[in-house]
């Protein structure tokens, strides 16, 4: 009897060993499986601190198209234009290129009660170097101007009223300097304005060939 008894403990044993063989590989090998598959889950994560990522690329984009913005508005060309006639301060004044009549106007102080508004295309653009005058209401009248005509065009002359002139102004005709200038505005001051073109004459330094000169482009 005794010897029945150990041989079925010794099978029990030599039974339980096979199975433990059998499950403690497949118990590693399905560890290692699930471990690996966590490694490779890990590595294919995109990094929020990847310097490539699409955002860091749309910020540089950005920050380089605002300076480039920055650049070209820095950059935009200028032009002077002379600004005369009936304004309240004429003079030379500097615009952005592409700039209207109208914006000229507005920098020599606007207009005058006395400027011909009609007669001056205020939405022309600006040219570089141009001289852009105003006329009065009475100058339009003698001298014809159609309403919106290019009465600011420094191509179309324009004759320069003695009377109201500035002394800016009168420089614009042959032959008479700051000098000359200042005489005919004191001249027309102390005697009431001039009463005809050829009274210009009076004036010391202006003779008869100067007057042949500029008397084509002078009124009162």
């Amino acid at each position: 009897m005794q010897g029945i008894f150990f041989e079925k403990l010794k099978n029990y044993f030599v039974g339980m060993l096979i199975i433990t063989a059998f499950l403690f590989p497949a118990g590693c090998a399905a560890e290692t499986e699930e471990h690996g598959l966590t490694e490779m889950a890990a590595a294919e994560e995109p990094s929020d601190a990847d310097p490539g990522s699409g955002a860091a690329d749309g910020d540089g984009t950005d920050l380089k198209e605002d300076g480039a913005g920055e650049t070209e508005a820095k950059n935009r060309a200028r032009i002077c234009v002379y600004v005369c006639g009936a304004v309240c301060e004429p003079g030379i004044y500097e615009l952005e290129e592409g700039a209207r009549v109208y914006e000229a106007v507005e920098l020599a102080g606007g207009m005058t009660e006395e400027a011909s508004e009609d007669s001056v295309n205020l939405a022309r653009e600006a040219e570089d170097g141009g001289q852009i005058y105003i006329p009065t209401l009475e100058e339009a009248a003698s001298q014809g101007m159609v309403p919106g005509a290019e009465g600011a065009s420094a191509d179309v002359p324009r004759k320069v009223n003695i009377n109201t002139a500035s002394a800016e102004e009168l420089m614009t005709l042959t032959g008479i300097g700051e000098a000359k200038a200042e005489s005919i505005m004191r001249y027309r001051e102390e005697n009431g304005g001039f009463q005809s073109t050829e009274e210009l004459m009076e004036i010391s330094g202006i003779k008869e060939g100067v007057f042949e000169k500029i008397k084509d482009d002078i009124t009162i």
